[in-house]
């Protein structure tokens, strides 16, 4: 029986962000309907992690690749996974677990990165790109590593797509926030800012920094600020991930751990060299999104599509 695969995804408290992922999942089972596909979420939805990865073995898979449904990798792609897989792992001594690789930039993400912001482009009257700033939204994380490839891929962009300025900013934990950017960016003078929200679906954060964006923009008329859509399901994703679960098995999908904090001393993280990997998660595992359950979403949708299997 060829490798099953578990999705990992981060979870929302956002119905939205939720179907999404739903959809994601539907969509990689469609490329090759004979595979186990399951999957678990690490906080504020069910089914969790385990619970994927049970419905896995009781379909009768014996090798299962866990794939990070995330873009980049910080505490969660580093610790929280790592510790369930081994927890499987004890559960389920008879069953080969590979652990596969974030999305991070693969092609295809830059790819569908530069796909969103033409898009935005196109919804406005044709402008010169030296004469546009474009701002880079992530996630934000505590793990300086995660949060230096945002960087990276602002910088690539921006150079690949000859815009006049780039600029980064996060949602969240790490600075400059969203609205201490878009004030930074606005006095450099540029007559149109591109807001790319650089987030995997919709949810909590990617609405807030769509909200501070029109806010902002409605305060300064002067500027044109086009607010870009973010990474939602499409076939350019379903490559990457495809890519991500066949060299898993295949290939050596290997962790960014050239500068990762749990491994090497990063000025002021030297404290978390050696840190074990122990899940952070547990206070939020499974709760929120009372007013619906996406499992019921999912059986319901695998079953009229002819998929018996259990699903998210």
């Amino acid at each position: 029986m060829e490798t099953s695969v578990c999705f990992v995804g981060h979870g929302s408290r956002d119905q939205d962000a939720t179907r999404e992922f739903l959809e994601l999942i539907d969509m990689f089972r469609g490329r090759r309907p004979s595979r186990i596909v399951e999957y678990g979420f690490l906080e504020f939805a069910r089914p969790v992690i385990q619970d994927g990865l049970d419905r896995c073995v009781e379909r009768g898979a014996k090798s299962i690749v866990v794939l990070p449904g995330m873009l980049m990798a910080a505490g969660h792609a580093k610790n929280d996974i790592p510790s369930e897989i081994r927890e499987a792992r004890r559960r389920h001594p008879g069953v080969d677990f590979r652990y596969g690789r974030h999305l991070h930039l693969h092609p295809k993400i830059l790819e569908l990165c530069g796909r969103r912001i033409e898009e935005a482009e196109a919804r406005a009257a044709p402008g010169d790109r030296k004469d546009t700033l474009l701002l880079v939204v992530g996630r934000g994380s505590s793990d300086p590593d995660s949060n230096s490839d945002i960087q990276k891929l602002t910088r690539i962009l921006w150079e690949g797509l000859g815009f006049g300025w780039g600029a980064t900013c996060f949602s969240g934990v790490a600075e400059p926030l969203v609205p201490e950017a878009l004030e930074r960016c606005h006095r450099m003078g540029y007559s149109r800012i591109v807001v790319f929200p650089f987030f995997l679906f919709t949810g909590i954060l990617e609405k807030r920094v769509r909200r501070q964006t029109e806010e902002f923009a409605a305060r300064h008329p002067e500027t044109e600020f086009l607010s870009s859509d973010y990474l939602k399901p499409d076939p350019l994703l379903g490559d990457a991930f495809m890519d991500r679960a066949e060299e898993a098995v295949l290939g050596s999908p290997n962790m960014n751990c050239e500068l990762c904090k749990y491994r090497v001393q990063i000025p002021g993280y030297e404290t978390a060299v050696g840190s074990p990997q122990v899940g952070h998660h547990h206070h939020v595992r499974g709760i929120g999104q009372d007013d619906g359950d996406p499992h019921e979403y999912d059986h319901h949708h695998h079953h009229a599509s002819g998929d018996h299997g259990h699903g998210h």
